[in-house]
């Protein structure tokens, strides 16, 4: 029982990261239609920001603050400088272009970085652990799962409540009928890519003291999200949320019951889905 409740406690803290990364790729592909292959390295980017704010700032929240912010300018960099010229062109020109900016991202992230490795401490207040039966469970853990649905509510309500989120369905929707009543819809479309980078890279800060920093740990996430993504129906922000619970879930029982197998249960996962409901468990036709 013990170790059950620890596994399924490993697997929300895991699944509800993947929300936070998974939340960016779900809401830049349902409103801009782009799947945007160069996430990891904009969550990749969030934690190395983050490691290097500390040296100058000593405080993880600094960090957190300030990482995710620049990596949404050079989101809103790339939107309006790379993407706003395949819009209309076929979707396999956003794709290679976005595998581009990902390549791109990545040797610059070695260039300045280095190939080593690096550990970033959680914050004094969350650095410690709590009793869990006869465990000592981290406290960074639980923090992760209430986290991710707390930012998952809010936003939830700026898309559903505020004038500029009724404004980004409304242009995602229909672009050409959002524009014919005055809505500026590639300032929009920057707004969101920068939001969908602003994600990443706020997955990327809060996965730091999670797990090792390095050129490497982009490729991963980018995998797994585009998994939950799919999973969960593409341009669905609840498909998101269900989809990265389920592969956290899948991840941490795997480990514990399937082993070496447990590398090839999110795929498993995926070919499922797609055969039962091919558009995703919450995602829209069309």
């Amino acid at each position: 029982m013990e170790v059950m409740v620890v596994n399924v406690l490993n697997g929300l803290s895991w699944g509800m990261l993947l929300f936070l990364i998974s939340a960016g790729l779900t809401t830049v592909f349902g409103v801009l239609g782009v799947l945007n292959f160069a996430h990891g390295s904009l969550f990749m980017l969030g934690a190395y920001g983050t490691m290097t704010v500390m040296r100058f700032i000593p405080s993880f929240w600094a960090g957190v603050l300030i990482a995710p912010l620049m990596t949404a300018l050079l989101g809103m960099g790339i939107e309006t400088t790379l993407l706003r010229r395949v819009y209309s062109r076929d979707r396999s020109f956003q794709l290679l272009l976005t595998f581009a900016v990902l390549l791109v991202l990545d040797d610059a992230v070695r260039v300045l970085w280095g190939a080593a490795y690096h550990v970033v401490d959680p914050p004094d207040l969350l650095a410690g652990s709590v009793r869990l039966f006869s465990h000592s469970y981290p406290v960074y853990r639980l923090f992760l799962i209430l986290v991710g649905p707390v930012l998952g509510m809010g936003l939830w309500a700026f898309f559903t409540w505020t004038r500029w989120g009724k404004m980004i369905r409304a242009a995602a929707q229909d672009r050409h009928m959002a524009e014919g009543v005055g809505i500026r819809v590639p300032l929009l479309f920057t707004l969101v890519f920068s939001l969908g980078a602003w994600l990443a890279a706020l997955g990327g800060a809060l996965a730091a003291p999670h797990q090792s920093v390095g050129p490497a740990m982009g490729e991963r996430i980018v995998i797994e999200s585009f998994i939950v993504v799919v999973v969960g129906g593409l341009g669905s922000f609840p498909g998101a949320f269900v989809g990265a619970l389920l592969l956290g879930l899948l991840d941490a029982f795997g480990t514990l019951f399937a082993g070496r197998l447990q590398m090839a249960l999110s795929y498993v996962l995926l070919a499922s889905v797609l055969l039962v409901r091919p558009r995703g468990l919450l995602g829209r036709e069309g």
